[in-house]
């Protein structure tokens, strides 16, 4: 019996609802739409069966039905098998007409009965490692559709050979976007091609337009769907106010899981040439039959660098002096300028300090590429922390190759009528703030030339023109900064009012303020949890039997150094109340206030040893 889905227009389609069945001695998981279609997991070992045209007919009850909405993966431990699923889920849109939804919960099954046989130190291993599958339960901003690929953006799936969507979804896939793609080998293994999903994290956000025309003016209104990938669903929707033919306006945002990590433990590259938070990000506009779409991308700086978090608020860059520095940076721009064409660098990072050195090695490099365009513009210097309309003195710099390269239009017969030629990557330290920031103008400057092109907007026009929408619109991109901010930093966007109001607002201001500390908490004290977690989901560490990654553990000094300190300023504080005009008191009080001086400079001098680092991979 093989775990085929159906087909749905000649395409295929995964199954949307299952039936989890919990027995004594197994799990059984069906198709409630095709319940002889499913497989079993054994409890003690793991192994995987599909289902037999008779397994319905089992005597046995299972001791717990629920119905889960898809199975993510497997992953194998020291002792056992563990079984990712879907147990909840939202319909947030549609990519192409096909409906699109986001994670909001999943379970890991536990098959791992093998553990009371274990040594201790095992056992000691086993544990950590489920302490992480509890983390990857609640990755944020993961998408899936159960009709369509939604890893490959539109211009590539119109350039697909003729049957491949036919082909199970897992197969159309684009691997590198794929966040589960380590978790579905034993699935595919078993040819359960109807149950496995592959995984997108990143985000989709649809923006619905109608417009009509009268004799003096176009007249555009807009409802917007939104959604973050948070415990609790966002998802606003305003009144369309004018008759006219709607269109659709999707942003979605794939993250590569080549490099996949946190803030501050995944920067720069590999020796691979793969960089830390490397994203593609799509603009699709769907309106009277014609479809266009606009592709960007962001990454880390492609050097060998790091930024070790030592309880200071912004750490040292350090570049790594390698011997393949200049391989890695030709083979990342290799890999692009295959993928998309010709590539425009827009490096966004500061002149001075840490980050200009930094600039100044990615210039050095980029010397070397004589195909690759490399420009320097100076955010901070340049926009300040309000002026987000100066971003056109970096667009002066570039319109012309960026209005060359394109975007990719499709008229209602599915003709290509344009193609995208190039793509512009865009990095500042984090590819985050100031990365939304610039994106978000060069995304509007596209979507106005492809509303001029079908006749939406005439020449003399553009989206800026209409309050409004404009505003919905940027709120938009918004949204999508900080819902990518959310998986790589922990936080929402810094710079966010840049990109929804052109200007930093008082209410902004407080909202970066308390996203910064948030920040600052997260990467000092949580994210070499977080680093774990995904370098063993995305299977970047191997488990194996015969090495412990924590033989060597080393003593956490965290707790101890945080009640010295809270200790010694407890009584710091209350021997200068008690002193008075008693001069011991008044000596005791300086005293402990000397020793809890000494106990913070121990603390700041060694503020690696005091921060949550990760320990199953190395950095580059």
């Amino acid at each position: 019996m093989d775990g085929g889905g159906s087909y749905s227009g000649g395409n295929f389609k995964l199954y949307e609802e299952l039936e989890l069945q919990e027995f004594q001695d197994q799990f059984v998981i069906k198709s409630v739409a095709a319940p002889d279609r499913g497989f079993s997991i054994d409890h003690r070992d793991g192994i995987i069966e599909p289902l037999n045209g008779d397994s319905s007919s089992s005597s046995v009850s299972p001791s717990k039905t629920s119905t889960i909405y898809g199975v993510a993966g497997t992953i194998r431990l020291l002792a056992g098998n563990y079984v990712l699923v879907i147990t909840s889920r939202t319909e947030v849109g549609n990519y192409l007409g096909f409906p699109v939804y986001r994670v909001n919960s999943m379970r890991f099954l536990s098959c791992n009965e093998g553990l009371k046989n274990s040594t201790a130190q095992e056992k000691k291993d086993e544990a950590y490692f489920m302490a992480l599958l509890k983390t990857v339960q609640s990755t944020p901003g993961l998408y899936f559709s159960y009709e369509t690929d939604i890893t490959l953006n539109f211009q590539r799936r119109c350039k697909l050979v003729e049957g491949w969507m036919a082909k199970p979804i897992w197969k159309q896939a684009d691997p590198r976007f794929v966040w589960n793609r380590n978790l579905l080998d034993e699935l595919i293994e078993y040819k359960l091609d109807g149950f496995i999903i592959p995984l997108l994290q990143g985000n989709i956000l649809n923006l619905l337009i109608a417009y009509v025309y009268d004799s003096l003016f176009l007249s555009l209104s807009l409802s917007l769907s939104l959604s973050l990938s948070l415990s609790l669903s966002l998802f606003q929707t305003a009144q369309l106010k004018l008759k006219g033919s709607p269109s659709t306006l999707t942003i979605v945002s794939r993250r590569c899981t080549r490099r996949l990590g946190t803030r501050m433990w995944r920067r720069g590259a590999n020796l691979d040439g793969d960089v830390a938070n490397f994203i593609e990000t799509e603009q699709l506009v769907e309106i009277e039959g014609f479809q266009s779409a606009l592709l960007q991308i962001r990454g880390s700086i492609p050097l060998l660098w790091e930024q070790i978090v030592d309880l200071s608020y912004k750490p040292r860059l350090r570049i790594i002096d390698h011997e393949q520095t200049s391989n890695v940076v030709e083979r990342h721009f290799f890999d692009l300028s295959q993928r998309y064409g010709e590539t425009m660098a827009v490096d966004l990072t500061d002149k001075h300090g840490d980050e200009g050195q930094l600039s100044t090695a990615f210039s050095a490099e980029m010397k070397n590429l004589p195909n690759v365009r490399y420009v320097s513009f100076d955010f901070h210097h340049v926009c300040g922390n309000s002026n987000f309309e100066n971003v056109k003195f970096l667009y002066e710099q570039i319109s012309e190759q960026f209005e060359k390269q394109g975007y990719f239009l499709v008229d209602a017969k599915g003709n290509i009528l344009e193609e995208q030629k190039g793509i512009v990557r865009t990095n500042c330290i984090d590819c985050l703030d100031r990365t939304n920031v610039t994106q978000s103008y060069l995304a509007q400057k596209s979507l106005d030339a492809q509303l001029q092109r079908t006749g939406v907007l005439d020449s003399s026009e553009s989206i800026s023109m209409f309050a409004e929408d404009y505003q919905t619109f940027r709120a938009l991109w918004a949204e999508q900064g900080d819902e990518i901010s959310l998986e790589y930093a922990g936080t929402y966007a810094l710079k966010g009012d840049l990109v929804r109001y052109g200007k930093q607002t008082f209410g902004g201001i407080i909202k970066d303020g308390m996203s910064a500390l948030s920040r600052y908490y997260l990467n000092n004290f949580q994210d070499g949890i977080r680093q774990d977690a995904m370098d063993l989901i995305s299977g970047h560490y191997t488990v194996r039997r015969d090495t412990s990654p924590f033989r060597a553990e080393s003593f956490s000094f965290l707790p101890v150094a945080s009640a010295l300190l809270i200790g010694g300023l407890t009584l710091t504080s209350v021997t200068l109340q008690q002193a008075g005009r008693n001069a011991q008191q008044y000596m005791s009080s300086v005293l402990l206030a000397g020793v809890t001086a000494g106990v913070a400079a121990v603390v700041k001098a060694n503020g690696r040893q005091f921060c949550s680092r990760p320990r199953l991979c190395r950095l580059v």
